[in-house]
């Protein structure tokens, strides 16, 4: 019997007003995407706790995407430049850590961007094929 190919794990963080909407989108323009990302919705992309994303490494997912509204429109004001400033700070953890700092995807994807959704997902699961399962992975859980 042939091994399982490596399918990454991914979670992703969208931004209630554009990315989450987008993600909607693709789904209900039927712009197909890998299903190996589980979304969760958040008010803004600014919001996202570092701990979320290093609690997400160490629950075992592969990578993590973290998506919002493009600069000068974020709903907030400046919550996708705040979430710029931490995704910075936090790839040079994720390397430091030794985890490849290309793990953790920051984006800025709009309401009307779907398929420029499910062409992040596309690529991200492909990028994380090749590096190959993260060193914390473990079955991640429904």
């Amino acid at each position: 019997m042939a091994e399982a190919e490596f399918e990454p794990q991914i979670v992703a963080f969208t931004c209630n007003w554009c990315s989450y909407a987008a993600a909607d989108l693709a789904g209900t323009s039927r712009v197909s995407y890998p299903p190996n990302v589980r979304l969760i919705r958040v008010m803004c992309s600014g919001m996202v706790d570092p701990i979320f994303v290093l609690k997400s490494f160490e629950k075992g997912f592969d990578g993590v995407l973290i998506a919002g509204c493009h600069i000068g429109d974020c709903h907030y004001i400046s919550g996708n430049i705040k979430a710029e400033e931490r995704i910075g700070k936090l790839k040079s953890l994720i390397h430091t850590l030794g985890l490849g700092d290309e793990r953790l995807r920051l984006e800025w994807i709009s309401t009307a961007e779907g398929g420029k959704f499910a062409e992040t997902i596309k690529e991200l699961v492909g990028q994380l094929k090749q590096l190959g399962p993260s060193p914390l992975r473990k079955e991640v859980r429904a």
